[in-house]
């Protein structure tokens, strides 16, 4: 039986200044090669669970197991080189003086000899689209391009895990997608992937698991067409669905939407829903 490569057991945490816990009860299972995204309200905890996965944060109460090994005493800067985390605003991260600067920082604490680092440098860059800033103070770049950069910073870590929170925010629907083909094409190539997003249509797009956290708490997990054809639970914690799965709800309230993932899925249903009403006779039944 496959093991996960991630676990909670029983999680709890509570930041030092405030009374109430920002996890609770937090038992979840990931996988090597998934595709996962996070959903939820602001201040829902799933950027706090995130933060666990690799020791930027620890459980007031409970454990996080990376394969199978309580990450208790391992120190952050070891976990960071199979779980890489990519934070909501890129400029948090950036500090260096040059692109090239920027993505040898982590290789370089993680011991990687130098001609190693060149190399890495040199693939990360190309798999972003930045080969050609290489020289560039990372600054002049512009906001989707440093959000990419980010990535390429912790893709040159070699993580297996690469989580990143709100992959596309603050950047346009162009950007957006180039970002989150990006994650996809990583992930063919093996890396479990994890994000937290607010944008319901790209993550019914791209991520294979949906994970809807609310108080602390996780409220559903599934796939996609699971968690999204449940309008009146994700309506409970103020979550919309993306709007294909609005529109097949509205017009086929009965209808089993596992399959409905693209428009034309839609479109099948939708003609799946008028063919059945028609009478017998025009159906050509006997």
């Amino acid at each position: 039986m496959k093991e996960p490569i991630l676990r909670t057991e029983n999680l709890y945490f509570r930041y030092p200044t405030r009374e109430e816990y920002a996890l609770r009860a937090i038992n979840i299972e990931i996988f090597g090669g998934e595709f996962v995204a996070f959903i939820g309200q602001n201040g829902c905890g799933k950027t706090t669970l995130l933060k666990h996965f690799n020791g930027l944060l620890r459980p007031t109460q409970g454990k996080v197991f990376l394969y199978g090994q309580d990450t208790a005493g391992i120190p952050t800067c070891k976990l960071a080189s199979k779980v890489g985390y990519v934070f909501q605003n890129p400029d948090h991260q950036i500090f260096a003086d040059t692109v090239r600067e920027e993505i040898a920082f982590g290789p370089k604490n993680l011991g990687f000899d130098q001609s190693h680092i060149e190399s890495i440098t040199k693939d990360v860059l190309k798999a972003v689209g930045l080969e050609e800033y290489i020289d560039c103070p990372p600054f002049s770049l512009g906001k989707g391009q440093r959000q990419r950069l980010a990535i390429a910073a912790v893709l040159a870590m070699e993580p297996d895990i690469l989580i990143i929170d709100e992959p596309t925010t603050g950047q346009d629907w162009h950007e957006s997608i180039q970002i989150m083909e990006l994650l996809r094409e990583l992930n063919s190539q093996g890396h479990t992937i994890i994000i937290t997003s607010h944008n319901m249509q790209l993550v019914s797009l791209y991520a294979r698991r949906v994970v809807l956290m609310a108080n602390g708490e996780i409220w559903m997990d599934g796939t996609p067409q699971r968690v999204f054809s449940d309008p009146d639970r994700l309506r409970e914690v103020y979550i919309k669905a993306p709007m294909l799965y609005q529109l097949a709800h509205r017009f086929c309230p009965n209808a089993d939407l596992s399959r409905v993932v693209t428009p034309e899925d839609l479109a099948d249903l939708l003609y799946d829903q008028i063919y059945a009403c028609r009478p017998a006779s025009e159906r050509g039944a006997v």
